[in-house]
């Protein structure tokens, strides 16, 4: 098979790079066009995926939009048999999506019909799923919605973060995929359609969403953090200021009379009361500063007990 690659963060290179391990036909990579970065936003940062296929020597094509005539031209000339999408960036119109003869594959870090979406990860760590997984899925029109070609579970830790669980998923969606591919190159690749009444989603997240909601349990407040560490960092606001926090651990009832997000404790740790209870806080950032760990920004006068989160 003739293989186009479609892809851009560090979450698709694990898959990019065992599809060159196992010796796969890649004519092309497609990725998003290097973008500035820095201060002066006069530094181009090519994209992780980019870094790897120029190394490899293999074409990379950096459409602005990839539904452009010309991009598709140049598309058409590499003559794929199949595209691999993997966390590109961008929707493909139908007429992308048929223009390699077997179509385009996607490997979708969840187990669909569960969580189609732009952000499943976090989603499943929010929601505290026990079990959640990859999809490698016959991409079709709509999102996240075509037929399953093949799945792999994995189990959830009650402590994992999104960040740790996308390191897992990008690993076990290159695993998955290099599977398939060999079932599909076998001609025993069968594909079963999804249950649609069992959907589920996992929206892009909003800055509003990412607010911790003090008023809820320890339990929800633990996962929301967890959920969005480390992009793009639950917060919540102190004396008008923004702050994120991460590194939720449960610390039991709080005492009587305190309000929720209010900071119980500073020393020897940071015990914020929520609407059942304590959460203990390991790290902050401040807006516009680097995380650090709570005890060190409790001393630099960063908070007192009674002071409240809002």
């Amino acid at each position: 098979m003739r293989l186009a690659f479609f892809g851009t963060p560090t979450f698709a290179v694990p898959a990019l790079r065992a599809l060159i391990g196992e010796g796969f036909d890649l004519q092309v990579v497609v990725t998003q066009p290097d973008r500035p970065q820095g201060r002066s936003r006069s530094r181009l940062v090519s994209p992780p995926v980019k870094e790897v296929a120029v190394a490899e020597g293999i074409p990379v094509l950096q459409p602005e939009q990839p539904g452009d005539g010309s991009f598709v031209d140049a598309l058409r000339g590499y003559a794929p048999t199949l595209g691999i999408v993997i966390a590109y960036g961008h929707i493909l119109k139908p007429a992308l999506l048929a223009l390699p003869a077997r179509g385009m594959i996607n490997v979708h870090a969840s187990l669909l019909p569960a969580l189609r979406g732009a952000a499943p990860i976090a989603h499943a760590v929010m929601e505290g799923l026990e079990e959640t997984g990859v999809t490698i899925m016959q991409m079709d029109e709509g999102m996240d919605t075509g037929p399953i070609l093949h799945q792999v579970p994995t189990p959830l830790a009650t402590d994992e973060t999104a960040g740790e669980l996308e390191v897992r998923l990008a690993e076990l969606g290159a695993l998955a995929l290099i599977e398939a591919l060999a079932l599909m190159e076998a001609d025993v690749l069968e594909s079963r359609s999804q249950n649609e009444a069992r959907a589920t989603y996992a929206p892009k997240l909003s800055v509003e969403a990412a607010r911790i909601p003090w008023n809820e349990s320890t339990a929800r407040v633990g996962r929301l953090i967890r959920g969005l560490d480390p992009r793009p960092g639950a917060w919540t606001e102190l004396r008008d200021r923004r702050i994120k926090l991460f590194g939720p651990r449960p610390a039991g009832a709080a005492p009587a009379g305190v309000t929720p997000g209010e900071i119980v404790e500073t020393d020897p740790a940071l015990l914020v009361a929520t609407g059942d209870g304590l959460v203990q806080i390991l790290d902050v950032q401040p807006d516009g500063k680097t995380r650090l760990a709570a005890s060190e920004w409790v001393r630099g006068r960063g908070a007192h007990p009674g002071d409240r989160f809002s």
